[in-house]
């Protein structure tokens, strides 16, 4: 099955803006922009046919080739990744049987688990669209807790039933524990990885849907499909060691400085 990744970018972020060249420094001591690194990212990834960066901003598509990406160019109008995906997939005439979104804020994305997500879409033939999931140990839950309490959104978490199909997404904690976990220790709570693989008649449907008022108040893509009776399938990953976090602040790049310097990677 062809797998196309698009990255979708855009340089107007309410929350950050120009977040994808803002510049993070390796291990080596090497700085690299975000958009850069969530590229090698993509790139590092098994059995992926075309990496594709998608974006609508001149900066942005010129600072991508200058590194060596293919970019899309896709409108304004875009209200989401998704949407962009959408755009970047017709624009480069259709045909790939699945089609997946990393999003530009997630460099420290480990290959395997996008090569999961796309197994886990191939493996489950009534799914329309895969996201995966990370369990959180204490460490990232009281991150995410104490980002909550400083008014930060530090993430997104996820609650799915028995057969892996999501119940809901949101960036408060959920579920509810009252329970303290020490740094390594596995709680209950998933912490919902930024990456979704779509078959592409669901991708194409996204965009004709209106915004529903969960995806409104969560600022949440993937809650569109769950709002029109889409199922969306929730893989499980393991970090297997890697730390894993999102730029979503631009208090966030100092921590994932240090976590590329913990993990040796440049």
């Amino acid at each position: 099955m062809s797998v196309l990744i698009a990255i979708p970018a855009r340089y107007a972020s309410g929350r950050y803006p120009g977040k994808p060249l803002a510049e993070l420094r390796g291990a080596n001591g090497v700085s690299r922009s975000l958009i850069e690194r969530s590229w090698l990212a993509a790139k590092a990834v098994g059995g992926v046919d075309r990496v594709v960066i998608a974006t609508d901003d001149n900066r942005i598509k010129e600072a991508s080739e200058a590194f060596g990406a293919e970019v899309v160019m896709t409108s304004s109008d875009c209200v989401n990744g998704t949407e962009r995906c959408a755009e970047a997939h017709d624009a480069l005439g259709g045909g790939y049987e699945i089609i997946v979104n990393l999003q530009g804020d997630a460099p420290l994305t480990p290959h395997w688990f996008i090569e999961d997500l796309v197994s886990g879409l191939r493996g489950a033939p009534e799914a329309e669209i895969a996201t995966p999931v990370l369990r959180c140990d204490g460490l990232t839950l009281n991150g995410f807790l104490n980002d909550r309490k400083a008014g930060r959104v530090g993430g997104t978490t996820a609650v799915f039933a028995q057969n892996q199909q999501a119940l809901y997404f949101s960036k408060e904690v959920i579920p509810f524990t009252a329970q303290t976990y020490a740094d390594h220790e596995d709680t209950p709570v998933f912490h919902h990885v930024g990456v979704y693989a779509y078959r592409p008649e669901a991708l194409a449907a996204y965009a004709s849907w209106p915004v529903g008022p969960l995806e409104r108040l969560e600022g949440l893509e993937q809650l569109r499909f769950m709002e029109n009776g889409r199922a969306v399938l929730c893989v499980e990953v393991a970090a297997n060691g890697r730390q894993f976090w999102e730029l979503n602040n631009p208090e966030d790049a100092p921590k994932i400085e240090k976590m590329m310097a913990d993990m040796g990677l440049d």
